[in-house]
């Protein structure tokens, strides 16, 4: 079993992660603003307080660890400019100082910068909200800056085009940068499931270095 430090926990997906970790017997370090947030107690979890836009609390959460999740949000659209970009850089030069022995990263990605089965994207799609395009960009961007990086173990995680909470099924498929879509064009992935592929690429690195995303 890994020991992980999760940034996030206290979210939508996040804590669906934190979940499915402690379910499959993994040490969870939960790092939190406000350690207060986290009502859930478990044998294997631990609280701290920890700011994922601080290099040095990320290095202080990772050390020791063998995986560094986040699952961080911004809440609305200028929250997410504000937060996705910049803690994927926080989070990356944290790990760069503790050097080889830094844990991988695994970072909750967005859908908007998949292809449609038209060769557009996702955030290309007409009457989408402003709100919902600042955070659609808001993970683009974050994606691309860490496709800059080759010193530190990373991986991104892009959602379905609509997650929301619903049934754990284990049951999902994958692909690179492809929006994962069912035979009528829908494309969905309920939090539980996406947590479980995250957790899936955990225990058995495949896509180090790159994005993935998941969907039905």
């Amino acid at each position: 079993m890994s020991k992980i430090a999760l940034f996030g926990a206290n979210g939508t997906i996040g804590s669906r992660v934190l979940d499915e970790a402690l379910a499959r017997g993994h040490e969870v370090t939960a790092v939190v603003r406000d350690p207060a947030k986290i009502t859930k107690t478990h044998p294997k979890l631990t609280v701290t307080t920890g700011d994922v836009l601080d290099p040095a609390a990320v290095a202080a959460a990772a050390e020791g660890q063998d995986v560094l999740i986040s699952a961080v949000g911004g809440g609305d659209g200028p929250g997410h400019l504000a937060t996705i970009k910049p803690s994927a850089e926080s989070l990356v030069a944290g790990l760069r100082k503790l050097g080889d022995g830094a844990p991988r990263l695994i970072a909750v990605g967005g859908a908007g910068s998949l292809r449609t089965p038209d060769g557009k994207q996702v955030w290309d799609a007409e009457g989408l909200p402003e709100f919902l395009l600042q955070i659609m960009h808001a993970h683009g961007d974050a994606l691309e800056y860490l496709r800059t990086i080759t010193d530190v173990r990373w991986t991104s995680l892009s959602p379905a085009a609509l997650i929301e909470p619903g049934t754990r099924t284990g049951s999902y498929r994958t692909a690179s940068d492809d929006l994962v879509a069912a035979a009528d064009g829908s494309s969905r992935i309920s939090t539980e499931d996406y947590a479980a592929a995250l957790l899936d690429e955990a225990e058995q690195p495949r896509h180090i270095g790159e994005r993935f995303t998941v969907g039905y």
